[in-house]
């Protein structure tokens, strides 16, 4: 039988170990890959075949939310998993909204990790029981759906910038964690501007906070 495909992105090496005991324990789910930060998952997603990405939304350079909307743009197939200290019903909605199939708080992972996999895989919803007591199923549903809203207008690589500009990053400093050049940086924010109507950095930052981009 063809072991289920799981890739690990956390930047807490020792978190992340626990989580592929936890995984390997069980017969047929396989580790096949781990990433420190969301470019390396969506670099790693390239060329590692996977069924499902488990990953935490606090992540440098990309986070979860971003990487899982790429993701999903990109790898439709791929189920998500998403990892987080966070119990603000705001998060989860991001969450659903970006496409997750799961939403597990961290405090619940040693106990629920492999009911949330084994949900997913089957093809249900998965909520840590500490959140689900908030939510409604309906309330669960409409998050998958009516909560997604208008599509982006941005490519993955301007949502990238956008991020890593309402961090406070300069356009050489961009350039230097993307790999690419000063100009380009500088072109893609000038389309991101162009397509959002934005004219000043200080709306892109609003922009990137309400998207989920960042934390305000």
């Amino acid at each position: 039988m063809v072991p289920y495909r799981i890739i690990l992105a956390d930047d807490h090496v020792l978190f992340r170990q626990g989580i592929r005991r936890i995984i390997e324990e069980k017969r047929g789910y396989e580790i096949v890959g781990e990433a420190a930060d969301g470019l390396k998952l969506l670099d790693m997603l390239k060329r590692t075949p996977a069924d499902m990405v488990v990953l935490d939304i606090a992540m440098p350079k990309l986070r979860g939310l971003e990487a899982a909307k790429e993701i999903k743009m990109v790898h439709p197939d791929v189920k998500i998993l998403l990892l987080t200290m966070h119990r603000d019903t705001a998060y989860f909605r991001h969450a659903m909204a970006a496409g997750a199939e799961g939403y597990l708080l961290k405090e619940d992972a040693d106990t629920e990790l492999f009911s949330a996999v084994d949900a997913i895989r089957k093809g249900e919803t998965y909520v840590s029981p500490i959140l689900h007591k908030d939510l409604t199923a309906d309330l669960i549903q409409s998050c998958r759906g009516e909560c997604r809203g208008p599509e982006d207008p941005l490519t993955g690589r301007e949502r990238e910038v956008l991020k890593l500009v309402a961090e406070g990053k300069s356009s050489r400093e961009i350039g230097t964690l993307l790999h690419i050049s000063h100009r380009t940086v500088q072109n893609h924010r000038a389309n991101i501007m162009k397509k959002l109507q934005k004219k000043r950095t200080a709306d892109l930052v609003r922009y990137a906070v309400h998207k989920g981009y960042v934390d305000a």
